[in-house]
């Protein structure tokens, strides 16, 4: 009896505090038809006689029984608002006929409301919310997909992302994400890795693993107004975070005390997580590109500071890098290297528009930098093979930080980064005195019909800039915690 009531009161709590929920979250996230379109779009570019095939992100394990916080497949999230797991959707090129001879181009199924779990882990859609609160006409629970009957043989082509083996199976969910790629794999007779043949020719199917990033890559790479709106909501945040750590940045900080005041800005202004990584590397650590251990206790006044952070806002990022001076000015070593980035930067925004490709942008900026690291003596030739600026400049944003996207050419409104770099780690080929010097300027930009809009323009650049915002007076200044002095 008394598992009874204590289940009658989980519905009861569960169903109240959903419906009660509504008005405590943001409302301002992409709108069902934004998504709805976007299946649309894809759909127009499937080929005959097709359906492509999405999966939610599985849920990841941090360890023992604690999981990462839960992010979804950012196609999936694009084409349906859906931000839950355990989900799989379907978009079919020609309308497909149901049991009852309605007709339906579209189909989703999604993890099932209950009420002890969100008790736990948080509210769920479940299928009718789905349809209502996304528009779906065909919303299913994903139990059903087990007992969801079509015939996948009789397609031209079936599209879908191939699976990396990395999801994990809950023994006590028959229809979890693990459970619903075996379903599907049956269903479309998925050919088995380890599978021995004598055949000299693979066996031909219907299985298309490839085509669908490159729709994929076409849509999400132009960025809608919507999109827009958010990408700079994003942008702007992260220019905040950059302003507000130089008025606070102090000798004897740590790297992740400078990340911690990026990081409060950011959720400051209601944006929900990082995009990547946070990077804050002072002195040779700038020098590692993908630093983010952000771990040395102090800075010093004799180092810079690379920050290349970004803010998530409802689920678009921006990617935004700035190096200052620890002590607040540049010294003139640092100044050398850092202006000749700066103008490798500003000869690739002056070419940036539709029609140009990101090689043409990045060789724009090799060009400026090796002929700025010859000028110095760093290098001996202008042609000479090196590693002090080792990456490409330029990728697209949007809901990855990488965001999908074509690189051949530019086309209006596809937002990308413009990232020039040098970095001289301690015992390189040149003269000591350039040793730990690390120097990067990453901005965020709009394509429009003529060129583009910087986007990210509102963070300090140049360095007098930067020295000048480095004097002005910080809200933390006064914050000062007290000594940790607990009971031994």
């Amino acid at each position: 009896m008394l598992s009874g009531r204590f289940l009658l009161t989980c519905l009861v709590f569960v169903s109240f505090t959903h419906l009660q929920a509504q008005g405590d979250l943001p409302s301002d996230f992409l709108s069902k038809e934004f998504h709805k379109e976007r299946r649309e779009q894809l759909r127009r570019k499937l080929p005959k006689n097709s359906v492509a095939v999405f999966f939610a992100n599985p849920v990841r394990n941090r360890a023992n029984d604690v999981d990462f916080i839960y992010h979804q497949d950012p196609n999936f999230y694009y084409l349906t608002g859906y931000k839950e797991p355990d989900a799989v959707l379907l978009i079919f090129k020609d309308n497909q006929t149901a049991a009852n001879s309605k007709t339906y181009n579209e189909i989703i199924f999604v993890q099932p409301r209950d009420a002890m779990r969100e008790m736990w882990t948080g509210r769920r859609l479940g299928d009718k919310g789905v349809m209502d609160q996304l528009g779906f006409e065909q919303s299913f629970n994903n139990g059903e997909f087990k007992k969801y009957n079509v015939d996948f043989s009789k397609f031209d082509q079936v599209l879908f992302y191939d699976f990396f083996n990395d999801t994990r199976d809950n023994p006590a969910d028959s229809s979890d994400l693990y459970n619903l790629i075996e379903q599907f794999k049956v269903k479309v007779n998925y050919p088995s890795k380890d599978q021995l043949t004598v055949s000299r020719e693979q066996r031909k199917n219907n299985l298309n693993m490839t085509g669908l990033d490159g729709y994929m890559r076409e849509l999400r790479g132009v960025k809608t107004e919507e999109e827009l709106e958010f990408i700079r909501k994003a942008v702007l945040v992260s220019c905040q975070g950059q302003i507000e750590v130089m008025k606070a940045l102090k000798p004897g900080m740590s790297e992740r005390e400078i990340q911690g005041i990026h990081e409060f800005v950011f959720k400051k202004y209601q944006a929900e997580d990082v995009g990547y990584p946070s990077i804050v590397g002072a002195g040779h650590n700038g020098c590692i590109l993908h630093y983010i251990e952000n771990y040395k206790p102090e800075v010093s006044s004799k180092e810079l500071i690379l920050m290349d952070l970004g803010a998530e806002y409802r689920g678009y990022t921006a990617d935004i890098t700035r190096t200052i001076p620890v002590s607040g000015k540049f010294s003139a070593d640092q100044k050398a290297i850092y202006d000749i980035v700066l103008n490798a930067q500003e000869a690739a925004m002056k070419k940036a528009k539709p029609g140009v490709s990101f090689a043409e942008l990045n060789q724009i900026t090799k060009q400026v930098v090796n002929k700025g690291l010859k000028d110095l003596g760093i290098i001996k030739s202008e042609n000479e093979n090196h590693l002090y600026y080792p990456h490409g400049c330029c990728h697209h944003i949007g809901l990855d930080v990488h965001d999908k996207g074509m690189r051949d050419a530019l086309q209006e409104n596809m937002t990308f980064t413009i990232e020039p770099g040098i970095y001289i780690p301690e015992n390189s080929d040149c003269d000591p005195r350039w040793w730990g010097i690390s120097v990067r300027i990453e901005d965020d930009f709009r394509i429009t019909k003529n060129g583009n809009e910087h986007l990210s323009s509102y963070a300090p650049r140049t360095t007098d800039d930067i020295e000048a915002t480095m004097k002005l007076p910080s809200p933390l200044d006064n914050f000062v915690l007290p000594e940790l002095k607990g009971k031994k």
